[in-house]
């Protein structure tokens, strides 16, 4: 985990904050939250991947430390067991405790904040850089090849091994439903481009197996 204790300094540093010391302390305890047992798609293996498409793609953002900083606490809070925008709100608000501890500007920390609410429904406006990228690196699991993506379905139904079958394909459904209702899932046209159609085939096949249980 210390390769990704120095990708959180890195960010951080570059966002504002100062006292090494406690970002090595805070980024630990980002990493333990991540680490959660009850958690099984919204683990560091999620947080990896999505600050690997934002160092990948840096250079469609227009503030990439924001980015980073957001990737790493959108998911900090997460209970399969929370209500509508609970966890994305939770997620911010811990963000901004955070962030504003270690001395980052009032002005960098709002953003990273609205950065994080923006993964509840993954409504990005045109011209938003910073809030595409994020958004399409969290939603890029759905663009990968079928046996991944069932692996993400499979871990997304272990998280919420509480809730009964019959509860849990409508809800799904649900949530499947309104991300085909948006104009795009994708935002940034070079991953637009590739990710698009895979995605919504995906979604189209797990939406139709939930249908015929």
């Amino acid at each position: 985990m210390t390769e990704l204790i120095d990708r959180w300094r890195a960010a951080a540093r570059a966002a504002g904050a100062g006292d090494d010391r406690a970002l090595t302390a805070a980024g630990a305890a980002l990493l333990a939250r991540w680490g959660e047992p009850h958690r099984r798609y919204h683990t560091t293996h999620h947080l990896r991947a999505v600050l690997d498409l934002v160092d990948r793609h840096a250079d469609l953002a227009d503030r990439p430390e924001r980015v980073a900083l957001a990737a790493w606490t959108h998911d900090a809070v997460y209970d399969p067991r929370a209500a509508g925008d609970a966890n994305e709100q939770a997620s911010a608000e811990l963000a901004g405790v955070l962030l504003s501890g270690l001395g980052v500007p009032a002005a960098t920390v709002a953003e990273v904040r609205r950065l994080v609410l923006l993964t509840a429904g993954h409504a990005v406006t045109p011209g938003d850089r910073d809030g595409a990228l994020l958004c399409d690196a969290d939603l890029a699991v759905l663009a990968t090849p079928p046996e991944i993506y069932d692996g993400y379905a499979a871990a997304i139904r272990a998280e919420y091994a509480h809730v009964p079958e019959p509860d849990f394909r409508t809800g799904r459904a649900k949530v499947l439903d309104g991300l085909l209702a948006l104009p795009a899932l994708f935002r940034l046209p070079p991953l637009a481009d590739r990710w698009e159609a895979p995605a919504r085939a995906n979604l189209r096949r797990e939406l139709a197996t939930l249908r015929r249980r």
